[in-house]
């Protein structure tokens, strides 16, 4: 039952590999030789039409895209390993709320000002597009930032996925906020034993 993730240093599939690393799953991983910022091959399309990493082929053959589904479903399908709170909890609603949340308001907005081309067909909207994105990334991090109540994680005392993709995203940011919890958050994926060196294969010391 080997899962394969196609992936490359310092992408948004470092979450997808520390996942699997948390979940003592068997898998492959195709890293593939290219920067994050710049397009993917277009031979990549036949796995993934979008041309985005990570992109992750089930032990069935099937192919997931999408950051926030993978990290589900891999949580999903190791229930014993404690990657997200047990389905049906109130702990689960709100894991599924911050997952998508953070997927749809912090990742689309790394996304923007990465590749602002993709937003605006005028080209002298370009450095007001980035600009925009990242006072947006900004206000979803504080939301973040006040959702965290008893810390050090997301949802209290345990790690969850969230936590780790969460932390990936703000160190990514590039402005200024005040975000204590966040940071200490950030501390704690990093310092994790498994995942701590993923990440520093991936980010170094950020």
């Amino acid at each position: 039952m080997t899962y394969r993730l196609y992936n490359r240093v310092g992408s948004g599939g470092f979450v997808a590999e520390a996942a699997l690393a948390l979940a003592d799953a068997s898998y492959e991983l195709e890293e593939l030789d290219s920067k994050p910022g710049t397009p993917l091959p277009d031979s990549f399309r036949t796995t993934n039409p979008w041309r985005q990493v990570p992109t992750l082929v089930l032990p069935d053959g099937s192919t997931l895209t999408e950051t926030a589904a993978i990290l589900i479903h891999i949580a999903a399908c190791f229930p014993d390993k404690g990657l997200a709170p047990p389905p049906g909890t109130s702990e689960h609603a709100a894991f599924l709320r911050w997952m998508v949340f953070t997927n749809v308001n912090v990742y689309e907005a790394v996304l923007r000002r990465s590749y602002p081309s993709r937003y605006t067909t005028d080209p002298n909207s370009i450095e007001a597009t980035q600009e925009a994105a990242i006072a947006r990334m900004g206000d979803a991090l504080t939301v973040l930032e006040n959702a965290i109540e008893t810390g050090p994680f997301l949802l209290g005392e345990t790690m969850s996925v969230a936590d780790i993709y969460i932390a990936m995203l703000f160190v990514w940011f590039r402005g200024t906020i005040d975000a204590p919890r966040l940071t200490a958050l950030t501390e704690g994926v990093r310092r994790h034993a498994v995942v701590g060196p993923i990440w520093r294969r991936h980010f170094g010391d950020r």
